[in-house]
């Protein structure tokens, strides 16, 4: 008895220990809670740091050697909608657009099954024409041998005058059949280049040498060189020669006097602003747009880039003089009001949003109140200006000069 007594004595009660349990999780999930509505608390209800910002921009060294800055678009000299010179509907098409083609390659093809037909009549025809020349030259060698046989007999007493007539009148007649035959063998070769045409018209081929820039037709599509008719169309691609891109700026009339043939110019592209090419004022428009007061330039590219594209807006800079090699490297330069300088490091806050990024920055040189960066930024990011000190990485902020 006193063996069981000590033994219930020591077990635990089944409800004990898992109310024990219970107050446990109770006390873990309170906690966790406590602590996700803190970080809550402090990421949407923490004060924001009030801050001024800056864009980085780019800066190029040719810039003070810069009379005039305009803006437009690349162009291509040599461009075309390819079309037909006769109607029908489009069978078969070759090419789609980027696709580079030679002159005379063929990119698309017309129905033509009618035009063969009346091409191989034209040959049929010329064959029939050649074999008549072939038998109106027997009949005449037969015609000439019989006039000279029955001519010497008629001298000699041995022939008739009705025999010589008769004689002398199938040789004439002779020469004036292959005379005809002849004639009506030029007649077929004209008809088989008759023919040769109709069934080129059905070939539409490229003008020049280019890239293919737009389709502007499809397979069964019927192609007119008006595309005056209901659903017709007038061109079947449209391509350009990128060999001949230049930039058509437009000048303000009152800066004309700043521009000048054969004039330096720097060229940028608005989608590829990392890249600056080498052009000049290839030609003055002598006409003036009443509506913009403005004339255009055409700035010719020194190099093509395979990257240019027809229709890309670009920036020209009209220079004073050519460039020297030092004055094509691309600068970064900041105020010195944005930099933090820790440790002999120099840091600025990037804008990431709401946030700020704290980033190391390497400066190549510092002339007077600007510091040149080698590393660590890129034009069009925004910077904190005089960052305040409670600002930190990954600090929210309000930006107050926007």
């Amino acid at each position: 008895m006193l063996e069981k007594e000590s033994l219930e004595k020591l077990s635990i009660k089944k409800g004990t220990y898992n109310k024990k349990r219970f107050n446990v999780k109770i006390l873990t999930l309170f906690s966790l809670l406590s602590i996700f509505f803190l970080f809550m608390f402090q990421f949407f209800f923490s004060k924001r740091i009030n801050v001024e910002v800056v864009t980085v921009s780019n800066s190029y060294p040719y810039q003070s050697i810069a009379v005039l800055n305009a803006s437009g678009y690349v162009v291509a000299d040599r461009k075309s909608a390819v079309s037909s010179k006769i109607t029908g509907r489009l069978v078969k098409l070759y090419v789609e657009e980027g696709i580079k083609v030679k002159k005379g390659e063929v990119i698309a093809e017309l129905e033509s099954e009618d035009v063969k037909v009346q091409y191989e009549q034209a040959l049929s025809n010329l064959e029939s024409a050649r074999e008549n020349i072939n038998y109106a030259k027997a009949e005449l060698d037969e015609a000439e041998k019989n006039f000279q046989r029955t001519k010497t007999l008629f001298e000699r007493g041995f022939a008739t005058q009705s025999e010589f007539d008769l004689a002398e009148s199938r040789f004439k007649k002779a020469q004036a059949y292959l005379k005809s035959a002849e004639a009506n063998y030029k007649s077929a070769k004209a008809g088989v280049k008759t023919a040769e045409v109709s069934l080129e018209y059905t070939r539409i081929r490229a003008p020049f040498d280019g890239v293919v820039l737009t389709k502007n037709a499809d397979i069964g599509d019927i192609i007119t060189p008006l595309g005056a008719a209901a659903n017709a169309k007038a061109a079947v691609v449209t391509m350009a020669d990128l060999g001949t891109l230049y930039v058509e700026a437009d000048v303000s009339e009152v800066y004309l006097e700043k521009v000048k043939k054969n004039q330096p110019c720097i060229i940028v592209l608005d989608a590829l602003p990392d890249k600056i090419f080498d052009g000049y004022v290839h030609r003055i428009v002598p006409t003036v747009d009443r509506t913009k007061s403005s004339i255009i330039v055409k700035v010719k590219f020194n190099e093509i880039d395979s990257q240019i594209m027809p229709d890309m807006s670009a920036k020209v800079t009209f220079l004073e003089r050519q460039l020297k090699d030092d004055e094509r490297k691309k600068n970064i330069i900041i105020s010195t009001d944005a930099v933090r300088i820790e440790e002999g490091r120099y840091n600025v806050f990037v804008v990431k949003d709401d946030f700020v990024e704290k980033r190391e920055i390497k400066v190549s040189k510092e002339v007077n109140d600007y510091l040149y960066v080698s590393d660590g930024l890129k034009g069009g990011e925004k910077i904190v200006l005089k960052p305040p000190k409670n600002l930190k990485n990954k600090s929210k902020i309000k930006i107050v000069n926007q």
